[in-house]
Formats: C-alpha cells, sequence, structure tokens
C-alpha cells in the first residue's frame, strides 16, 4: 500500500509527502488564489504521467540492449472547459531518446508497451483521454577521452 501525506500551509499551497520523506509542493496561480510557489495538481499529475512511462520505457530499452543516455519526455494537456471536473481531455507525450545506435523501432514498440499495458498512471485516465504518443532518437556525441578512462 502507498502512503502521502498532504498538508495546507496558507492559501492555497499544500505540501505532500511519502513515507520516505520525499516532498513537494503544490499551488495554485496568483489569480485563483494561490502565490504560483508550486506546481498545480494536474502539473504533479501529468509529471507522475511521464515519470511512470519513462521508468517503463527505460526498463523496456534496456531490456532490449539498447544503450540509451538520456530520456526527456515533454508533457502538454488540455482540459475541457465547458464543465466540471476540468479533466484532461488530450494529453501529448514527445518522448526524446538520447544514445549510441538506438533503434527508433525499439523506442516506438517501448512506448506502445507502457501505453497499452504497464503504465499504472496512464492506465487511470478513462477512455474520454485520448492519449497522444511521439518519439525523436538522437544520436549522443561520442565520449570524450577523459571520459573513456
Amino acid at each position: 500500500m502507498d502512503v502521502v501525506r498532504v498538508r495546507w500551509n496558507r492559501k492555497r499551497q499544500f505540501v505532500g509527502w511519502d513515507e520516505s520523506g520525499h516532498s513537494l509542493v503544490m499551488d495554485a496561480k496568483p489569480e485563483y488564489a494561490g502565490e504560483g510557489t508550486g506546481m498545480r495538481p494536474l502539473q504533479v499529475f501529468l509529471c507522475g504521467l511521464a515519470g511512470c512511462t519513462g521508468m517503463d520505457v527505460i526498463s523496456i530499452l534496456e531490456k532490449k540492449r539498447q544503450d540509451v543516455r538520456g530520456l526527456e519526455i515533454h508533457v502538454e494537456g488540455d482540459q475541457r472547459e465547458d464543465e466540471f471536473p476540468k479533466i484532461y481531455v488530450e494529453v501529448r507525450l514527445h518522448f526524446i531518446v538520447t544514445g549510441f545506435g538506438v533503434s527508433p523501432k525499439a523506442v516506438a514498440r517501448a512506448i506502445e508497451l507502457s501505453h497499452d499495458t504497464y503504465c499504472s498512471v496512464g492506465g487511470m485516465l478513462g477512455p474520454q483521454v485520448n492519449v497522444v504518443t511521439s518519439y525523436e532518437v538522437r544520436e549522443a556525441p561520442a565520449p570524450s577521452d577523459a571520459e573513456r578512462s
């Protein structure tokens, strides 16, 4: 069982932490009585989605013996505007994989497996949310002489 606690600090600021003491700050924009001192809760959700799928993708690419040196995921979410709750109706994830000789086909398959099977955060999104993925593979620069020794 996962356990987190969240405590209200002031105005619209909340701090959450897990059983290991890792913490994060959430806040609203100033126009919504916040101070903008942290991520908004839905941004935290997008980070959770990216982190979850990122862990899957790295794990799958490692199993495929791909020489991945970096992964960055850009996430955008569009909320519905006409009714509450203001859920995301579309989420776009763009994966930027950096490495040596990384197969684009392996990257595409890793993203597909994460989306369709493994990502627990993504699995909590209902059918009303359109998830769109894209990726690019970048060749890493050759290591310097200092890095080789």
